[in-house]
């Protein structure tokens, strides 16, 4: 029986998920479907771990290698007891979003017994923006306008696919050594067809930090049912997490001062305006671009459309450096 147990926790599995709420067909994650790109990873003892990348409230994340061939992934496990909707919603997520170049890959879900359900990630080898703000305090104009111009194109993936990920940050957005940026992490994510008025789902999973006066306080900013305007939330990470590229630190309070929950309700809802002195020695389009992201209305806010066309994202030659690769590695 003991075998048998152990053999049923470490393999692959083919998740039986709730029906689809798009007009999609997606094949379950498995490693099974991704047999191309892994070859020969059909149980978790295929794989040996390195060290570990992360840690969070949504679990643990190792750097692990193929035994067999060497390949480097990474394994996000999770506590799939504590918080199963949570990991199922991830899991039926993650089956719609793997065939973007701004988006993670996930390569295979693993029942890792005693709970836990483990995702097999795409590595990359670089680390988060957060790593690189940490090393290197500031970015140029150059690698922003890169790292904004993938996150959009990510972004314009997702929302195609009715997924808001809901919570852009830098330690969210993965960097290889090519260069790409990538959207990373979705732990607090959601498909709005299938939450639309539903209050149940957790409106404000996410890092406070981040999350737009809409998701602080939605009945301010006239939010109505959670589909409205969902979009505009993750549009409003992004503006704070350029401007923070830029002057070096979280940017809507100041250097220094506490960020704790009140600091950051303030700073959020109940500020006139989001202090643009900030970014007042940057160039008028990275200035323009902010404004766009971080307009509090989430009605008047940029469209991830609109941005992708903004003058800040298109001011530097795309074909010199990919995304001012020299600043970010």
């Amino acid at each position: 029986m003991t075998l048998v147990r152990e053999r049923r926790q470490q393999q692959a599995l083919s998740l039986t998920l709730p029906p689809p709420t798009l007009s999609l067909n997606p094949s379950p994650v498995s490693s099974a479907s991704s047999a191309s790109s892994s070859p020969g990873i059909g149980v978790l003892s295929d794989l040996k771990k390195l060290s570990v990348i992360g840690r969070g409230n949504g679990g643990t994340v190792y750097k692990v290698s193929h035994k067999q061939t060497s390949v480097i992934y990474a394994l996000k496990v999770v506590r799939f007891l504590e918080d199963m909707g949570s990991a199922m919603r991830e899991a039926e997520i993650l089956q719609r979003v793997d065939s973007s170049e701004y988006v993670v890959r996930c390569v295979g879900v693993f029942d890792g017994g005693v709970g836990d359900l483990c995702f097999l990630m795409e590595y990359m080898d670089v680390g988060s923006l957060h790593d690189i703000l940490c090393k290197k305090k500031r970015l140029s104009e150059q690698a922003i306008s890169g790292i904004a111009r993938s996150v959009l194109r990510g972004l314009q993936y997702l929302h195609g696919l009715e997924v808001i990920h809901g919570d852009i940050k830098p330690s969210n957005l993965l960097v290889n050594t090519r260069g790409e940026v990538k959207i990373a992490d979705f732990g607090a994510s959601w498909l709005v067809s299938s939450t639309c008025g539903d209050r149940s789902v957790d409106a404000c999973k996410g890092t406070c930090a981040y999350m737009s006066p809409e998701r602080m306080d939605p009945e301010r900013w006239d939010v109505g049912r959670r589909c409205d305007g969902a979009a505009a939330g993750d549009v409003w990470s992004l503006g704070v997490v350029v401007m923070e590229c830029y002057v070096g630190h979280f940017p809507l309070v100041g250097p220094g001062e506490k960020i704790d929950w009140v600091t950051l309700m303030c700073a959020i809802c109940f500020g006139e305006n989001v202090e643009m002195s900030a970014v007042k020695m940057a160039s008028p389009e990275f200035e323009s671009f902010c404004g766009r992201c971080l307009e509090r209305d989430w009605r008047k806010r940029g469209s991830v459309e609109e941005l992708l066309l903004h003058p800040f994202l298109h001011k530097f030659d795309m074909t010199s450096t990919n995304n001012g690769v020299e600043d970010l590695v």
